[in-house]
């Protein structure tokens, strides 16, 4: 629990209000769908707060801090540097706080998914699309859905996401791509 309040003071005091706002809603979701598919809520509370920490590095300095503290930026993630947030804040997550591989994956991957993601991965990854702060059109379906499937919620979050960056000429992170094909592969 100590561990947690210096975490939970550490990122109110790097994040703007709006970031720490919607870090809390991430946590409060990660925590609720802990509790439905019996995962560990502390690591979930942990993951969901942490998640962003890194969001708002700015974009002209993202892949230097990144490779400045041992983060090695793929092709899409040198294009697309909004995605290095998630790697970025994994790392400050085991270096700062010493938090183990589950954890830390969950918050490396929260953005982009990834192939056999553990149950950890899956709720920080949905918690992040359905906190209460979201005002995307489907994010209440998304929510309801994630709270009884919670792949079937993860699948329609990948799909809005392949559609968006296809409708926008933007680079697909193959994570997300190989997320997608094994979850829908046993359909």
């Amino acid at each position: 629990m100590e561990k947690f309040e210096e975490i939970f003071e550490f990122v109110k005091n790097t994040l703007s209000e709006k970031r720490f706002y919607h870090s809390v809603c991430v946590m409060e979701r990660a925590i609720e769908y802990a509790k439905i598919y019996g995962a560990d809520t502390e690591k979930a509370k942990i993951a969901g707060i942490l998640h962003d920490i890194a969001k708002e590095i700015p974009k002209e300095d993202r892949v230097s801090y990144a490779e400045n503290i041992g983060v090695i930026p793929d092709e899409i993630e040198k294009e697309s540097t909004g995605l290095l947030h998630s790697k970025v804040a994994a790392k400050i997550a085991e270096t700062k706080f010493g938090l183990d591989k589950e954890i830390c994956d969950s918050i490396a991957y929260h953005t982009t998914g990834r192939e056999n993601m553990t149950l950890l991965d899956k709720i920080i990854y949905i918690a992040d699309y359905t906190g209460k702060d979201r005002k995307y059109e489907d994010t209440n379906y998304m929510y309801e859905l994630a709270k009884k499937d919670i792949d079937a919620a993860i699948i329609y979050g990948l799909k809005k996401t392949i559609d968006l960056r296809i409708k926008e000429d933007k680079l697909l992170h193959i994570d997300t791509v190989k997320a997608y094909n094994f979850l829908i592969k046993d359909l």
